[in-house]
């Protein structure tokens, strides 16, 4: 249900009044009595998603995720670290297993 702003032509009392789409436009305005109540249009309200779940980034393009990969990728140097100079966050299992000193199962038996 949607709050609707009202305006009283006579007295310019303003309130707004939460109610049905299909209820009947008031008329009467509560502070003076006249029946010179106007609705207003009002500019709306955007969807925002609140509570766990609802994310700003869910709903982005795959282009947009594939330019903001590239950034962070651009943004973490060659030795680990990002441009601020605070460690990567990738493991240190994944880090060995990418320097090649470790290997997966998998790998050592396709080596074999």
């Amino acid at each position: 249900m949607p709050t609707y702003e009202y305006n009283c032509r006579n007295c310019d009392h303003e309130f707004e009044l939460f109610q049905q789409m299909t209820a009947p436009v008031k008329r009467k305005c509560p502070e003076c009595g006249r029946l010179t109540l106007q609705r207003l249009i009002g500019t709306g309200a955007g969807v925002l998603f609140k509570g766990n779940g609802f994310y700003e980034t869910d709903y982005r393009s795959e282009s947009y995720r594939k330019a903001a990969r590239a950034d962070k990728d651009a943004a973490t140097g060659a030795n680990g670290k990002s441009d601020s100079g605070k460690p990567d966050k990738t493991s240190s299992k994944d880090k060995a297993s990418s320097d090649g000193k470790k290997k997966s199962p998998s790998a050592k038996a396709a080596s074999s």
